[in-house]
C-alpha cells in the first residue's frame, strides 16, 4: 500500500510530535529574525497610509508597464507603483516629494506616454487610512482575538486556545518579516489578505483540536497525550493538505498569472500575502499547535500518570496505538501446565482379580 493511499485513509504513522521537537526551534529562529526585521527595516507601506503623489497620464504611445518602470527608474523612483488602466491610462503613485522630484517625475511620464508636460495631472494625495482608522483597526483586532480565545477556551480548553492563537501570531509575524525582507508594498489589500490568514489558520487549526479532543474521550485510559496528538494528526492530515491545495491553487494562479504575467500590482500584494499565509497556516497547525500542546499538556498529573499506565501495559503485551512506531509486542508465553505422573501399565497377560460379592443381611 503506497504512502498517499495511507494518507487518504488516515493509517500513517508520523511523529509529528517527535518531529516538532526541531522545527519548534526553526519556527522559533524565523519568528526573532521577522521581529528584527521588521524592526530595522520596517514595513514598505503605500501611500494609502503615508500620502504621497499620484500621476496620471493619457498612454497615446501605448508603452508598457516595463518602459514606464524602466524610465522611472532611470530618476530614482524604481519603488514607485505604475498601473496600466483599462482607459488607456498610465497611473503612477509614489511617497511624497518636493517641487523639484515632481517636475522630474512629470516630465518623464510625459516622455514615455508620447504627450506634452502640461497635459500630465499630479496630485498630492493624504493617507486614506490615518492614524485614527488604523488605531480602530488594531482594537477590533485585539477585540477578535478575545472572542476567539474564550470561544476555544469553552469549547475545548485554555491550553488550546493559548496554543491556537500562539500558532495564529506566528503565521502573522513571519509572513510580516518576509514583506519587510524583501521591501514588497504593503497596501490595504494586503491588510484584508492578513485578515483572511487570521480565520485560514484558526479554522485548521480547531479542525485538528476538535480530532484530538474526540480521541482523547476514546483512547484516555489507553494511551499517552503525545500518543492521542500524533493519532489525530495523522488522521485530519490529507484533509489539511486538501484544503491547503484547494486554496493555493486559485491563489497561486492570481499570483503567478494575474500579478507577474500582466502586471497586475495590487493583486500581487494581496495574492503573495495569501498564499504566504496559507502555507504558514497549515505547517503551524499541524507542527507548532498540536505538538505544543502536547508538551504542555503531558506535564499534567493525569498524563503523567497516563505515560506510566501505557508503559506498564506495553510491557504486559497490549497493541501498540494507531499512529506511533511502537512495534506491537507478543505476549509473554505461559508455564507450561505441570505434567501429572501416571499409574504404570500392567504387565501383559496379568489377569485382574474380580471384584468379591458382598453378601446380603438379613
Amino acid at each position: 500500500m503506497s504512502v498517499f493511499t495511507k494518507m487518504y485513509r488516515g493509517e500513517t504513522h508520523f511523529d509529528f510530535v517527535g518531529i516538532s521537537k526541531k522545527t519548534l526551534w526553526v519556527s522559533l529562529g524565523l519568528v526573532v529574525v521577522s521581529l528584527l526585521l521588521l524592526i530595522v527595516r520596517p514595513l514598505n507601506l503605500s501611500i494609502d497610509f503615508t500620502g504621497g503623489v499620484v500621476v496620471t497620464v493619457e498612454n497615446q504611445s501605448d508603452a508598457d508597464i516595463t518602459e514606464v518602470r524602466s524610465s522611472l527608474a532611470a530618476i530614482g523612483q524604481g519603488g514607485a507603483r505604475v498601473q496600466l488602466t483599462g482607459e488607456g491610462f498610465i497611473l503612477i503613485q509614489t511617497e511624497a516629494l518636493d517641487a523639484a522630484s515632481q517636475d522630474e517625475l512629470v516630465g518623464v511620464a510625459a516622455d514615455v506616454a508620447g504627450v506634452a508636460v502640461n497635459e500630465v495631472t499630479i496630485d498630492a494625495v493624504g493617507p486614506t487610512f490615518g492614524e485614527e482608522v488604523t488605531a480602530a483597526a488594531i482594537q477590533a483586532l485585539f477585540v477578535f482575538l478575545l472572542i476567539v480565545a474564550l470561544f476555544i477556551t469553552w469549547r475545548f480548553e485554555w491550553k488550546m486556545a493559548v496554543a491556537a492563537l500562539v500558532a495564529l501570531f506566528h503565521d502573522l509575524i513571519i509572513t510580516s518579516g518576509l514583506f519587510a525582507a524583501f521591501g514588497f508594498t504593503v497596501t490595504p489589500a494586503t491588510v484584508i489578505a492578513l485578515l483572511t490568514i487570521l480565520g485560514y489558520s484558526l479554522y485548521d487549526t480547531v479542525v485538528v483540536f476538535d480530532k484530538v479532543t474526540e480521541n482523547v474521550e476514546l483512547m484516555h485510559d489507553r494511551y499517552t497525550y503525545t500518543e492521542i496528538v500524533n493519532t489525530s494528526l495523522n488522521q485530519v492530515l490529507m484533509r489539511s493538505i486538501n484544503t491547503s491545495l484547494t486554496s493555493l491553487i486559485p491563489v497561486g494562479t492570481l499570483l503567478f498569472v494575474g500579478s507577474f504575467a500582466f502586471g497586475a500590482e495590487t493583486l500581487r500584494e494581496f495574492a503573495l500575502a495569501l498564499f504566504i499565509g496559507i502555507a504558514l497556516g497549515t505547517y503551524s497547525s499541524i507542527l507548532v499547535a498540536a505538538p505544543q500542546l502536547a508538551l504542555w499538556k503531558e506535564r499534567e498529573p493525569e498524563w503523567e500518570t497516563a505515560r506510566k499506565r501505557a508503559k506498564r501495559k506495553r510491557k504486559g503485551g497490549s497493541d501498540a496505538l494507531v499512529g506511533s512506531d511502537a512495534p506491537v509486542q507478543a505476549p509473554e508465553t505461559a508455564p507450561a501446565a505441570p505434567v501429572v505422573p501416571t499409574a504404570p501399565a500392567k504387565a501383559a497377560g496379568a489377569t485382574a482379580r474380580p471384584p468379591r460379592k458382598r453378601k446380603k443381611r438379613r
